[in-house]
């Protein structure tokens, strides 16, 4: 499957819910219309890929987020900026114009990564 390119500009992210707690706030990139050899996709498997989407943009992280020594000792698995991998079906989703956004828990985020160009949920 392959993603649409994050692109979320400052007044935008200014109208987003912040993060409170040990909670994240991660951009979600959109689906492709058609996969890489140019089939389209149906609507339904963009939507079921969309919600089951494991890559994400770090906007905004809430106070708390990697505060816990004793669950976090070598320090934030992420911060804001990076773009991550989490656990799929994860956090609270919602949409603001037209994207998708997720607030994650800290402790949800698997991995960053520097391009996720060609990854995808297996």
């Amino acid at each position: 499957m392959h993603y649409k390119k994050i692109d979320i500009d400052d007044e935008t992210i200014d109208k987003l819910p912040q993060p409170r707690g040990y909670k994240i706030l991660v951009a979600c990139p959109g689906v492709d219309d058609k996969t890489s050899g140019g089939i389209m996709l149906h609507e339904s498997t963009r939507t079921k890929e969309s919600t089951a989407s494991i890559i994400g943009y770090v906007l905004e992280m809430g106070e708390d987020a990697y505060m816990d020594e004793d669950k976090f000792p070598s320090g934030a698995y992420c911060k804001e900026g990076d773009t991550i991998i989490f656990r799929s079906y994860s956090g609270t989703r919602f949409k603001f114009q037209g994207s998708e956004f997720r607030l994650i828990n800290d402790d949800t985020v698997e991995a960053v990564v520097s391009d996720p160009t060609g990854l995808e949920r297996a």
